[in-house]
This record gives C-alpha cells, sequence and structure tokens, in this order.
C-alpha cells in the first residue's frame, strides 16, 4: 500500500484545525498523517506543562506512554530538541539515550533502542509549546526527510496545539461563566437588605465600612448570631472597586468536612468517589471579585491551613490536581465566635486569625442600639405588608413597649422572623387595617419583664412614685411624662441630651412628648 501524498496530509491536518472536533481527536490525526508520509516507526506530540512534558497523541508507542510525564533535565534528547528553532537529528551511535528505548508498539518484547531519532520544537509566536518526534528502528531512515518537511509538520502542530488550548480556554471560561451565573442567580435569591437605624452605633459601622470598603484589606466581621454579618459583607462588597465583579457566598458551617476542600477550591475529575468531572472552587468564581466566608470559626483545621497558603500566595490547587491556579480574591470573613479565645483552645490558627483580622469590624447586638427598634420595625413590617397584600400593618404602642423592654438574644434577625410571624397573626383577625398587638408578639415573659436600664433583682417601681388613677395606660403615661420632664430640666430643654440619657432617638422622644402634651 503507496503512502499518501503530502500535500494530502497536510490538507487532513488543516481540516482538523477548521473543525470543532474534540482536542484528543485534532492530536491523534495529526500524528496518524504523519506516520502515513514520513518513514518513521513512531511519532509523539507533546506539550511543555510547567517545565514538563506531556504526551498526549502518539503513534507506534505503547499506548501506556499517554500520560506519563517527562522532565527534560532528565532526558537530554528531548532538552536539545526544546533548546533549538531547528529540526534536531541523532546519529545512530549517539550516546544520548533515547526517551522512548523499549516503548516502540511493533516490539512487543519492549526491549528494542532506538536507533533513528529525530525531532522539532513547537513555537507558537515566541511560545515554547512542546516538541515533535519521529523515531525508527533502522539506522538512517530520515536521512532523505529534508528540513523544510519536518518543520511544516512542526509548524501545523504547534498550530493544533494553540487551536487545542484556546478552545478548551474557551470552554473554560464558559463553564465557569455558567457556574458564576448560577451562583449570582442563587445570591440574588438570598435576602437582600440595606443598614437601618440612626443611632451612633449603626452610623459608626457606617463609617467604619466607607472606610475600608474601597480597600483590598482583608476584613474579619464579628458579632452575636442575627446582627447582620451577612449584610454588611454585601455592603462592603457593594461599597468596593469589585461591585461589578461577583459576591461569592459560603457558609463554612454548613460544609460536611468531606467535601469541603472540594468547595473551596474545586477538583478535577476522578479525584474522589463521584467527582464525574472538573468542577471549579468557590475561589476560582470569586476570581477578581470578592469571597465571603461566613461562620469561619466552623472550618476544620486542616483546611485553614490550605486557606492560609491560599491567601498568602493568591494561589490554589484543585482536588486531585497538581497543577496550581493563580486567583485574584478579596477576603471578607465572618464569627459568631471569640477567634481568639479559639485560638487560644487550639481549634484555631494563630497565622490564619492574624490573616484574617486586618480590618475587624464589630457587629452591635441590637441591645446596644435599641433607640432604633421602631425604625426597624417599620421596615420588617413594611416588608410583610408587602408580601402579605394587605394593608398598612400598625404596631401598638404596648407591643412597641413590650419590645423595648426585651433583652432580643437574636438580635435583628429574630426581631425579623417576630414581626413576620406577628403580621401574620394580626391579618388574621384584620386583613384590612391589621394592629398587631402585645399577645401577637410572643415575647417570653422571663426576659421581658426588665429593661435595659433597670439592675437585676431591683426591678420594682416603689408604689409612692406612681400616680395611679384607676387604669394602667394612664398610670405607665403618667410615668413617663414625669420622667422625660424631669430630664429634660435636668438638661435645660436639650432634646438632643434628654435623649441620649434615655437612650432613644431624638425623633421618637419627640413624637412621644407630642403624644403625651408635653411638645405642641
Amino acid at each position: 500500500m503507496s503512502q499518501p501524498p503530502l500535500d494530502q496530509a497536510w490538507l487532513q491536518i488543516a481540516v482538523g484545525l477548521s473543525t470543532d472536533m474534540p482536542g484528543e481527536l485534532q492530536y491523534q490525526r495529526l500524528v496518524q498523517a504523519i506516520c502515513d508520509v514520513l518513514p518513521c516507526d513512531a511519532v509523539s506530540l507533546m506539550q511543555l506543562n510547567e517545565g514538563e512534558l506531556v504526551p498526549v497523541a502518539a503513534m507506534g508507542l505503547a499506548p501506556e506512554l499517554i500520560g506519563q510525564r517527562f522532565s527534560p533535565t532528565q532526558h537530554p534528547r528531548l532538552q536539545a530538541i526544546l533548546q533549538s528553532r531547528e529540526p534536531v537529528r541523532f546519529p545512530a551511535d549517539s550516546e544520548l539515550p533515547d526517551p522512548f528505548d523499549g516503548w516502540l508498539a511493533i516490539d512487543r518484547e519492549r526491549s528494542a533502542d532506538v536507533h533513528s531519532c529525530m525531532g522539532c520544537s513547537l513555537y507558537v509566536g515566541r511560545q515554547l509549546v512542546g516538541v515533535l518526534t519521529l523515531d525508527a528502528l533502522n539506522p538512517g531512515r530520515f536521512d532523505d526527510v529534508d528540513d523544510m518537511t519536518i518543520a511544516a509538520f512542526s509548524a501545523l502542530a504547534a498550530a493544533t496545539i494553540r487551536n487545542v488550548a484556546l478552545i478548551r480556554a474557551l470552554e473554560h471560561s464558559r463553564e465557569q461563566q455558567h457556574e458564576l451565573a448560577q451562583e449570582l442567580v442563587r445570591d440574588a435569591r438570598r435576602r437582600e437588605g440595606e443598614l437601618i437605624g440612626l443611632s451612633s452605633a449603626m452610623n459608626q459601622l457606617r463609617k467604619e465600612i466607607s472606610m475600608v470598603a474601597n480597600t483590598d484589606l482583608a476584613v474579619l466581621i464579628m458579632g452575636e448570631t442575627g446582627t447582620g454579618k451577612e449584610l454588611v459583607a454585601r455592603t462592603l462588597h457593594a461599597q468596593s472597586r469589585r461591585s461589578n465583579q461577583a459576591l461569592i457566598h459560603i457558609n463554612c458551617a454548613a460544609l460536611p468536612e468531606q467535601i469541603a476542600e472540594s468547595e473551596l477550591f474545586g477538583h478535577v475529575k476522578g479525584a474522589f468517589t463521584g467527582a464525574t468531572s472538573d468542577r471549579a472552587g468557590k475561589f476560582e468564581l470569586a476570581d477578581g471579585g470578592t469571597l465571603f466566608l461566613d461562620e469561619i470559626g466552623e472550618l476544620p483545621l486542616n483546611l485553614q491551613a490550605k486557606l492560609l497558603r491560599a491567601l498568602q500566595q493568591g494561589e490554589i490547587q484543585r482536588v486531585g490536581s497538581d497543577k496550581l491556579l493563580r486567583v485574584n480574591v478579596r477576603l471578607i470573613a465572618a464569627t459568631n465566635r471569640d477567634l481568639l479565645k479559639e485560638v487560644e483552645a487550639g481549634r484555631f490558627r494563630s497565622d490564619l486569625y492574624h490573616r484574617l483580622n486586618v480590618y475587624p469590624i464589630r457587629m452591635p447586638p441590637l441591645r446596644e442600639h435599641i433607640q432604633d427598634l421602631e425604625l426597624l420595625s417599620s421596615y420588617f413590617l413594611e416588608q410583610s405588608r408587602a408580601r402579605l397584600g394587605c394593608g398598612q400593618l400598625r404596631l401598638h404602642p404596648e407591643a412597641l413597649n413590650a419590645m423595648r423592654r426585651y433583652n432580643w438574644p437574636g438580635n435583628v434577625r429574630e426581631l425579623e422572623h417576630l414581626l413576620t410571624r406577628a403580621s401574620l397573626k394580626a391579618t388574621q383577625i384584620d386583613s384590612q387595617r391589621p394592629l398587631i398587638l402585645t399577645e401577637h408578639l410572643d415575647l417570653p415573659t422571663e426576659t421581658s419583664a426588665e429593661t435595659p436600664d433597670m439592675p437585676k433583682g431591683n426591678t420594682a417601681i416603689p408604689a409612692q412614685n406612681i400616680c395611679f388613677h384607676g387604669n394602667l395606660r394612664d398610670a405607665v403615661d403618667d410615668f413617663q411624662r414625669n420622667i422625660i420632664a424631669q430630664i429634660l430640666q435636668e438638661e435645660e430643654l436639650n432634646w438632643s441630651a434628654a435623649a441620649r440619657r434615655l437612650q432613644l432617638d431624638r425623633a421618637n422622644l419627640i413624637r412621644l412628648a407630642q403624644r403625651l402634651g408635653l411638645k405642641s
């Protein structure tokens, strides 16, 4: 059977370059065409990957060659080919060992040595991308093959490698964008909100956010459960230079330890049981944007070391891969734990704590800005009204007073859920003008009896100080009226100073004074 002409082989390779066939098939068609027209027993196409040569296609060589890695420093012939821009021929008596001795498929015993060998480095522009090698058992097989023919095949081989690499890069980008789009859709479905409150504590929080948001400093948000740490993370991202990139959220407390590393850093196909395809981790999805690690104190110790390396070096490694990937991520972490105590207890790495704690932000619990309660309540009631499709939701003054006396261990989240439940109960009674009463709140009676202003164990008010007219509401109004009048007199009618003394918002104090007849 005669060999096909050169132009037919080149046409076959060119057709492969112009189609969207899989990369492996393009590589194999290339080496097949070379074997068909050149007098060789074996051909290998090897791609340069992080300093090592990896066979991507071969003809006439043992199939187990694919997947092997060849270090040029250990294979002088490959090193010589890489160092030359021209085809390199090795004499039959060359003292340099051939990397494919014992690999020829026609030698069933796998013991024969190569006696004819030549190769060519592959360049795309000025970038070295791999090598093409030709081998034969008999000496002198390549004496009649001119350099121009080898150079032409090498150029087509380099073009094939570039073409496949571009297609794979586009596929990877498409996969990443698809996963990112899904993440953003899930993210959009999460509760949105804004920082509500006019207290000094909330104003200081806004100041802190504004100060650090436009930097790339790592931020550690600390606070009790339900204070709004996630909302602060979203605000930080929205005010940052990365706001047009993704904010990727991951709850470390909800990560099963066996898949936590994969969630953070991704994995390759076959890395573990169930890894049926390559998958990008949260770090890759957040590349160029912000990664929010909620409940960071729950992260297992073994993952803390890998997280530290990723933060310090900006490099990650997918599970099952030896390839390092560079990422540019701004990190925000949050915790309701005292991480210093966790460090002392050996449950959290000291070096990771200091890496995260570049700019700490403390979230005030609701009891420290209780003067924002009315404003927060109005905000959540409006959300409930929209969801329930009812008329204006009203909050009875006694219900508001009961809420002021409560200690709020669940903070703003507890307030939101409590008002949502109360709104639903109130609409069952009157769907047109629902009024939330104290009994709709279901506040724990053992904690609602004490006010933050009163020392525990001494909450009773002396009977002689109460002016009672036979109506509890009137008695409460009289008590509030007397207290406000006394504080105003002591503060020389300075409403702002009086509001601070009473731990109320100034606007709320004025409204209360107007209702009590103390201000027109």
